[in-house]
């Protein structure tokens, strides 16, 4: 059951994501010849009007293959040779060929806000996230050790590793939490009444939580009503903490911070049966995270990817004329193995996870 569902997330997510660039490009008229689903082999096909839809053995990933399109070897080309050059991606508006890169990330944003949508109104109610004020510290944990108390302001987080935070509700601070890795001190600059006080902390490894914690309680969030008018909102709310926490991540994982916590396909797979185990709720939130985690992955500027696409189409904008040949290859072929090393540091840390 966890693997039909594991399979069902992603070929969710995936049809979406491809289904935004199909219907931008259909929208400006690009010719296409096939959207796929799955990659490698083809296990099924139908022939629509111009475009042949495709199932593919392996369910990671798909495309669109689209006339003009040249930077990814690993989809179907197309013959453009009679297709009328206004009906390629190099013969069409550079805004044009933007908004068509950028509605698959589009697409995996609509999807997760609906997804949270629709479960917060099945909930009824959201908690709003408190301020980031010590509503209570826990005897004799680190935070009490350091000499933080209830009713101190939190401002500013920093560590050793150059890494900081300016909390705007308490929910930011947890998530800079779930990004330490131990062996550093902390430095809390925290508003005391007047005063403003500089406390340094060393977080403890909790086993049970399985992270590391300064043990500190947050006040109560308000809790709101949510009905069918006002999911959306909420939805919204949500959303955007849970990217600001994902590029909270990444900026960490530039710095080399967090690089262990990196999850494949097969913490992926995991994850999903343990949410599918809580309930229909759980699950679908599981879908809505993955799906703003692949949206952002594919923000990112490089060339093999949809923000890196778009990136070199604003550079050949300013250029005036398209990049040598030569020039793209290297940089798809420097990003693509960079995307597979990530993939298998990734895979790797899920084996030794999976075998601990």
């Amino acid at each position: 059951m966890t693997l039909i569902l594991f399979l069902l997330l992603l070929s969710v997510i995936v049809i979406l994501h491809e289904g935004g660039h199909l219907i931008a490009a259909k929208i400006f008229n690009v010719y296409c010849s096939e959207y796929s689903i799955g990659m490698g082999p083809v296990l099924w096909q139908k022939q629509g009007k111009e475009t042949v839809y495709s199932v593919r053995a392996l369910p990671i990933g798909g495309f669109v293959a689209m006339a003009g399109d040249t930077d990814n070897e690993l989809e179907t080309k197309v013959d453009d040779r009679e297709i009328p050059p206004e009906r390629t991606l190099t013969g069409i508006a550079k805004w044009k060929k933007i908004i068509i890169m950028l509605a698959g990330i589009a697409m995996n944003f609509l999807l997760a806000w609906v997804i949270i949508a629709l479960v917060l109104n099945a909930a009824g109610g959201y908690s709003l996230s408190p301020k980031a004020e010590i509503a209570s510290v826990v005897a004799g944990s680190p935070a009490e050790k350091a000499g933080l108390q209830a009713g101190d302001l939190i401002l500013e987080i920093s560590s050793e590793n150059g890494t900081s935070v300016k909390p705007k509700q308490f929910d930011d601070l947890t998530a800079y939490m779930m990004t330490y890795q131990g062996d550093y001190a902390l430095t809390y600059k925290v508003q005391r009444g007047e005063q403003v006080i500089d406390l340094t902390v060393y977080p403890s490894y909790d086993n049970e939580e399985g992270r590391y914690l300064i043990g500190i309680y947050a006040p109560p969030g308000e809790v709101v009503k949510v009905n069918l008018l006002n999911c959306w909102y909420y939805s919204f709310d949500y959303c955007r903490f849970m990217i600001s926490t994902m590029l909270m991540s990444l900026g960490q994982l530039f710095r080399g911070v967090g690089l262990n916590q990196l999850s494949g396909p097969i913490g992926i797979y995991q994850a999903t049966g343990e949410a599918a185990s809580m309930g229909a709720s759980s699950y679908l939130l599981m879908v809505a995270l993955i799906s703003l985690n692949i949206g952002l992955i594919n923000a990112l500027p490089l060339p093999i990817l949809d923000g890196g696409r778009v990136l070199l189409t604003l550079v050949e904008a300013v250029m005036g004329r398209p990049l040598s040949k030569k020039m793209e290859n290297a940089l798809m072929t420097a990003s693509t193995i960079l995307v597979l090393m990530l993939f298998v540091f990734a895979t790797s840390q899920d084996l030794m996870r999976l075998f601990k």
